[in-house]
């Protein structure tokens, strides 16, 4: 039976993109989606353990270094040198925390993505069934994973290059007096932009829509784009709920395909 909730607001916000999300995450309670969350929980588990193991590690070594050489090397500085000095000690290490969270973020998506594509493939399609309540078309799971993963090496080659001059731009930008304050948003909106494009796509992909067209397709829906893609980050970084959070942006990726992005092809 098709859930009409999904079409209760209005295309092309933020608001809706972000709500896209979170009818994703209802979604997975849903009897006939459990069993194809299982799996990529499984994997989740495991690479969260692994990833936030190494993220204290290294938060834990940096923050002795910065904090232990105060008490050390600047005892003999006046009292108020020092506690100024404390102060920038504990800014920086807010902002190695805020850095470490976004590579824990990426690399807990980019590999989790290309372990359980498959099953993430499966997931959007039996979401996209649930919902419109038609059959897809079938696929040999043979045929299926060699194909699936290649668009995921094809998404990952995609982010890395773009990401790699977006991140010269904000380092660039970080250096200019009040221009600085606007590069972390520039990261923020590619870093949404990114989400969008990874849980938009495999609805997409069932439905063998280029890889390139479905770009086309999600800045024309660019608000309801950085509003999914926007909480799908902020969920990916933080601890345990990032677990749920990648089905939930699977099948909320799948609610925004039905919604918006599967008949609205781009302007010519």
């Amino acid at each position: 039976m098709p859930h009409r909730n999904i079409y209760d607001n209005p295309p092309n916000t933020l608001t809706t993109g972000a709500q896209y999300f979170v009818q994703g995450i209802n979604l997975l309670w849903h009897p006939q989606l459990r069993v194809y969350i299982l799996i990529p929980l499984l994997v989740n588990c495991i690479l969260f353990v692994a990833l936030t193991t190494v993220f204290i590690g290294y938060f834990n070594y940096w923050a002795e270094i910065i904090t232990g050489s105060i008490e050390v090397d600047m005892g003999w500085f006046t009292s108020i040198i020092v506690w100024v000095l404390k102060a920038l000690a504990w800014f920086g290490l807010i902002v190695l925390g805020v850095i470490l969270l976004m590579v824990y973020g990426y690399s807990f998506n980019v590999i989790t993505n290309i372990i359980a594509a498959p099953f993430y493939g499966l997931l959007a399609e039996k979401t996209e069934m649930l919902i419109t309540g038609k059959k897809g078309e079938g696929e040999p799971l043979a045929q299926m994973i060699p194909r699936v993963i290649g668009r995921e090496i094809s998404k990952l080659w995609y982010f890395l290059s773009r990401g790699f001059v977006i991140m010269l731009i904000v380092l660039l930008l970080s250096t200019i007096p009040l221009i600085n304050l606007i590069a972390p948003f520039i990261g923020l909106l590619w870093s949404a932009w990114s989400m969008a494009i990874q849980y938009g796509d495999y609805a997409a992909d069932n439905n063998r829509l280029d890889f390139k067209e479905l770009r086309q397709r999600l800045w024309q829906k660019k608000y309801s784009s950085l509003g999914f893609g926007g909480i799908v980050m902020g969920c990916s970084v933080v601890p345990i709920l990032n677990i749920f959070a990648m089905p939930a942006a699977v099948t909320g990726g799948t609610i925004y395909w039905v919604k918006e992005l599967r008949d609205n092809p781009p302007k010519q």
